[in-house]
């Protein structure tokens, strides 16, 4: 068992294209931001699980030995034993898993002790922690003590992935302290990787937890955070880009909040209730993502303007098309003019409804770009490599 201190961080991403049609068996590509989230374990001898989320003000222990005689047969089924390689989750599309049920979730209410006028994004932490932590742990003969903080530097709820990165690392942590990873800092290092079958592990554990968040998430987020770089995701099935371009991105959070798991379950709504409409704009969406990953392959480390200009293009029509899918804001909206008033080009970027815009920058602007003039709006720029 685990007796030092364990850093774990984890980092944001930002999805370029494939929003809501990701969910539906369709590409996305995502890139990880450099903005994290860490977590600080400690383990300790107190007789209880402590945790910390000081950016939402989260600070909550339990009683190891209550926790212990909890019967917690109803947190997964036996597939999802932390020593069985292959989960339930990645036995089907990722995107069609039942998420767990009311019953559970009621079940595990009941366990964090929360008031019932508990914010969701509060609620929801808690209840990752507590599902993780107890699933992980089910066939340890005792529960271990342990601190837990959590920080980010992730505004939370605005689409650049800081739920999947806090899962990410509370997987990696718990799974190191029971053993079923190695710790990659125990000969020394200051800082290090895990194996490529840790982090298979690591990810389909932090799947389970955005399933408790988000109800039907697509797994891009937890795979990118897990993995980092710049991914091809479909399905469930990951792969690097080849050779991408370093570029530079505005990020603009709307500070509109939204939820993800409604404007997710919108968009199949609308879906089932137009399919000859609907179908045809998630398999375009699709082709964007296809079309902007050869753009991007093209690139390499000499991108010509011109396919600058395609990669604009694909922005501009891929944020039609997620309009038409119900999930705009008006927010976004008015980003887009902005930006485009200064010959730039703009999307929102994870499940929209407000949250976070992307803008794409071209080579002369640099990190001194234009930043639009929105008094509510919070701007920051982010490579993407």
């Amino acid at each position: 068992m685990l007796s030092e201190v364990l850093l774990v961080s984890a980092p944001g991403k930002v999805i370029l294209h494939g929003e809501h049609a990701v969910v539906h068996g369709k590409v996305a590509l995502a890139v990880a931001l450099n903005l994290r989230t860490f977590l600080r374990l400690q383990p300790h001898s107190s007789g209880k699980v402590d945790l910390s989320l000081p950016n939402i003000g989260i600070k909550r222990s339990w009683d190891v030995a209550r926790l212990q005689l909890l019967d917690t047969s109803f947190l997964a089924p036996e597939a999802l034993s932390p020593t069985c390689v292959c989960l339930f989750a990645c036995e089907t599309e990722q995107g069609d898993v039942t998420a767990p049920t009311p019953e559970q979730v009621e079940k595990l209410k009941e366990v964090a002790g929360l008031p019932d006028d508990c914010a969701v994004t509060k609620r929801l932490a808690v209840l990752t922690f507590l599902y993780l932590y107890l699933s992980i742990f089910r066939k340890q003969r005792t529960l271990p003590s342990l601190d837990v903080v959590v920080w980010s530097e992730l505004p939370p709820g605005a689409g650049l992935g800081s739920s999947a990165a806090y899962s990410v690392c509370l997987a990696a942590a718990l799974l190191t302290v029971c053993e079923e990873i190695p710790n990659p800092l125990k000969d020394g290092e200051h800082i290090n990787r895990w194996t490529k079958e840790d982090l298979e592990l690591i990810n389909k554990w932090a799947f389970q937890g955005e399933r408790v968040i988000h109800g039907n998430p697509s797994g891009v987020d937890n795979a990118v955070s897990t993995w980092g770089g710049a991914l091809r995701y479909q399905q469930g099935k990951i792969a690097s880009l080849k050779r991408p371009p370093a570029l530079q991105i505005l990020l603009t959070n709307t500070r509109v909040p939204r939820s993800t798991k409604a404007l997710v379950a919108g968009v199949r709504n609308r879906l089932l209730k137009f399919p000859e409409i609907v179908a045809p704009l998630l398999t375009s969406i699709d082709a964007i993502s296809l079309e902007c990953e050869r753009v991007l392959g093209e690139m390499g480390e000499a991108p010509a303007l011109e396919q600058y200009h395609v990669l604009e293009e694909l922005i501009d029509m891929n944020q039609h098309h997620l309009n038409a899918l119900g999930v705009g804001h008006a927010s976004l909206d008015q980003l887009c003019q902005v930006t485009r008033a200064h010959g730039l080009h703009s999307k929102l970027t994870g499940a929209g409804g407000g949250g976070c815009g992307i803008t794409l920058l071209k080579p002369d602007l640099g990190r001194g770009g234009t930043r639009p003039e929105e008094s509510r709006s919070e701007h920051f720029c982010s490579s993407m490599q």
